[in-house]
């Protein structure tokens, strides 16, 4: 894995513009996925495993079945598998195995200048993780690999999975190991989902270092952004119009932007 450190804006604008140059069709175009993160020491976890810990294989079932039962008259849809509950539920905050991922390289980087508590923004450095889809692609197993080259993609939709795990947790986890993990394209079952450009990789339950397996990987980077370039790219994103105005629309983006839009950073000023 290649690690990038990123001092300046102008650096951070190298993400915008890594497009390789397709000869044969004449475009300039990746298939790569990232995904910011505030702090640059933080692991990749899932919601689930920072939730549950090492009892998440076991409480997984119980917490799909029982957000099925609940929120069965809001989407009845989500019934007929087990991917679209799964989908449905991080959308709305559930617990789940899997991983956001944007097609987006601001978004991701509108995620990593983002901070729950603004007084963390210039007291540690910030991170995007790249991949790069068709590596990822090398990694599943035979099986895997054959449904996406009958269609010519990298990307799993949920039809897709559930035909070849059979709508099965075990048979995924059985397969996968800890040497591969899925990505999957989202429906766009709302605005938000569309305007953050989503992508989920689905972690096995076996792969436990989800770091340590994309090291391994050929076409993985990780930008580490400096602390001290935080609020200025933040400015940046800003003038792009990449806020939360956009990343969540309706009125709970617009409340979080006017926040951040206000927050006083001058100590003496509170």
């Amino acid at each position: 894995m290649k690690e990038i450190r990123i001092e300046t804006v102008q650096e951070a604008m190298q993400l915008l513009i890594d497009q390789p140059y397709d000869e044969s069709r004449k475009i300039y175009r990746n298939l790569y996925v990232y995904r910011g993160i505030p702090n640059a020491d933080y692991k990749l976890l899932t919601s689930l495993c920072r939730n549950c810990g090492k009892k998440q294989k076991v409480l997984e079932q119980h917490i799909l079945d029982n957000f099925s039962k609940y929120a069965e008259n809001e989407a009845p849809s989500m019934l007929t598998s087990v991917w679209k509950r799964m989908i449905l539920g991080q959308h709305h905050g559930l617990p789940t195995r899997l991983l956001d991922w944007s097609r987006s390289p601001l978004v991701a980087l509108h995620f990593a200048m983002t901070e729950g508590d603004y007084k963390q923004m210039d007291q540690h450095d910030a991170a995007v993780w790249k991949i790069d889809i068709p590596d990822l692609k090398k990694h599943l197993p035979q099986e895997y690999q054959k449904v996406l080259d009958d269609v010519n993609s990298s990307v799993y939709t949920i039809d897709q999975l559930d035909k070849v795990t059979g709508g099965s947790l075990d048979k995924y986890d059985n397969d996968m190991g800890s040497s591969g993990m899925v990505i999957l394209e989202p429906p766009s079952m709302d605005q938000r989902v569309a305007n953050q450009y989503s992508f989920f990789s689905v972690v096995p339950s076996e792969l436990e270092d989800v770091d340590g397996f994309l090291k391994e990987t050929e076409n993985t980077v990780k930008y580490v952004i400096s602390k001290d370039i935080r609020w200025h790219l933040r400015d940046a994103l800003d003038q792009m119009n990449i806020n939360e105005r956009m990343i969540y629309p309706g009125l709970d983006g617009v409340a979080k932007v006017e926040g951040r839009h206000y927050y006083v950073r001058n100590e003496s000023d509170h």
